[in-house]
Order: structure tokens, then C-alpha cells, then sequence
């Protein structure tokens, strides 16, 4: 089964952007200690610093859902809601992707820059 690439978009309600960063580095660490995890990164938008993405890297679809179903994941999705909750000005946009590797193996999929 092949690896699965996450992005998951999030923008915060103006004023609560340091409440909705640690709110969203929290899930790092517990992230970062289940099985399958690749690659579990947060990151800021620099022309817009409400917007928040997670770019992600499970080992495969099925570890990516026991993920989806842990406590921690379903506990922030619950804060999240379906219109973004007190945090969010919208609904948490997520994508997943397969790699379509090519060109340089270094540069043509983010596999070859996650630290294992």
C-alpha cells in the first residue's frame, strides 16, 4: 500500500491567530508518536499568518485513519466543527494525495525530505 500525502487547511478568526497556533502545535508531539506517521508539520502562511496548513506523511491509508479516529484528532475536529468554531473563520479543509514521483529524486516528491 502506498504512502498517503495530507494537506489540511485551516484559517483563524482575525485576533485568534496565537490561540488557534497552539492550539494546533498541541497535536504535534501526540502526532508525531503514532504509528505510521511520516511526516506531521505545521506551518504559517507569510502573506496571510491566519492561514495554518498541515502537510502530512502516513505510511499508508489505513494507519491515516486509525490517526483520524484517535482521541486526540477527534477531540480538536469536534473544537473545529463544521463551521470552523471559535477558532477557525471556516470548516478545516483536507486533501489527500499519492505522490506522482519524477525529475530529481531529491526534488520530485517531499518523501525524500522527511527526517526518518
Amino acid at each position: 500500500m502506498s504512502e498517503v500525502v495530507v494537506i489540511a487547511s485551516l484559517i483563524a478568526q482575525p485576533g485568534k491567530e496565537s490561540e488557534a497556533e497552539k492550539f494546533l502545535s498541541d497535536l504535534l508531539a501526540i502526532s508525531h508518536a503514532e504509528n505510521g506517521c511520516l511526516l506531521y508539520a505545521l506551518h504559517r502562511g507569510l502573506d496571510d499568518p491566519r492561514h495554518f496548513v498541515f502537510v502530512e506523511r502516513w505510511e499508508s491509508r489505513p494507519l491515516l485513519q486509525d490517526h483520524l479516529a484517535s482521541e486526540h484528532i477527534q477531540t480538536a475536529l469536534a473544537r473545529v466543527g463544521d463551521d470552523g468554531g471559535d477558532l477557525f473563520a471556516q470548516p478545516l479543509d483536507v486533501t489527500y494525495y499519492e505522490a506522482i514521483p519524477g525529475g530529481e529524486d531529491d526534488k520530485g516528491t517531499i518523501a525524500g525530505h522527511a527526517v526518518t
